[in-house]
């Protein structure tokens, strides 16, 4: 015995509404050839400057300057990163690893510290907390330049002028970081997840370390980033503190160009070395600031 179901007029009207509405959403999100044509063009524009530094670096001066120029590397590269490390007046070597040990030790510190504002803002409860994060938000107003020679004296008066921490310590701290931190622990942490913790038992700092920071990952990624490219590129605090037997990259990079005749082909050379690392470290935790981008553009 055959049963026969009879299916509702309804679900058989809505389903060429249903196709429509797929049609509609596969045209919304396929790609036009012009936004290919776009594509190609923003990636021209943003790749053709580091090809046109790795040109100049492989070629001699007088080749840089000649016309038409030339498109294409030489085979200079080699000859030029080595007479580069092995000028005595830049200090390139130990620049690079200076830049390392500032950028990163600044990154680090900014990362955790802003990380504990940002909870402490965010989830716990405390008297003055929206006059102190008004006030961290102030700090972001004032220009950097202003206080260079207040922090001059300051480092002067601790005894370490003209030594690594000299321009570490003034920046271990970021409003914008205790900001970011706190919106993101607003969204991502739920206050549901911390009362569960404490009612097991756990402090505060281990609600933090076990709790918080895990779901602060996205942010802390996105803010890491742009603290170590930030540090990474600063020029006029570790020019105006550092002896010049202790400089950075970018104050190497500065001596470069500084005498009467300069060597474009060895300037290119240690630019392109200055920016290799943020290349790697942009390919390393790419896919995190993503990640953090879209889930914030989610949350929201």
């Amino acid at each position: 015995m055959t049963t026969i179901i009879d299916v509702p007029a309804e679900t058989e009207a809505r389903k060429p509404l249903r196709r429509k509405v797929a049609e509609s959403n596969n045209q919304l999100f396929r790609a036009s050839p012009l936004n290919y044509l776009v594509l190609v063009i923003t990636f021209f524009l943003s790749v053709f400057p580091l090809y046109w530094m790795l040109v100049m670096a492989s070629r001699t001066n007088d080749e840089i300057v000649q016309t038409p120029p030339v498109l294409t590397p030489g085979g200079n590269l080699g000859e030029h990163i080595t007479s580069l490390f092995d000028n005595p007046d830049v200090l390139f070597a130990k620049a690079l690893i200076n830049s390392f040990i500032v950028a990163g030790t600044i990154t680090v510190g900014v990362v955790i510290f802003s990380g504990l504002a940002g909870f402490a803002f965010a989830k716990l409860r405390f008297r003055g907390s929206n006059v102190l994060l008004a006030a961290v938000v102030l700090t972001m107003m004032v220009p950097v330049q202003l206080g260079t020679v207040p922090l001059y004296m300051m480092m002067d008066w601790f005894g370490i002028q003209g030594t690594l921490p000299t321009v570490i310590l003034p920046y271990l701290a970021s409003g914008f970081g205790v900001f970011l931190m706190r919106q993101y622990a607003i969204q991502a942490i739920p206050d549901e997840l911390i009362e569960a913790a404490r009612v097991d038992g756990a402090s505060t700092i281990r609600i933090f370390w076990s709790v918080v920071l895990p779901g602060l990952r996205p942010a802390a990624a996105i803010l890491g980033l742009f603290t170590f490219m930030t540090y990474w590129n600063d020029f006029l605090w570790p020019y105006v503190a550092l002896s010049p037997e202790n400089p950075t990259v970018q104050v190497a990079l500065s001596r470069l160009s500084s005498g009467y005749y300069t060597d474009q082909s060895l300037v290119m050379a240690g630019t392109l070395m200055a920016t290799l690392p943020l290349l790697v470290v942009v390919v390393l935790f790419g896919r995190q600031l993503i990640s953090g981008i879209m889930d914030g553009a989610v949350k929201s």
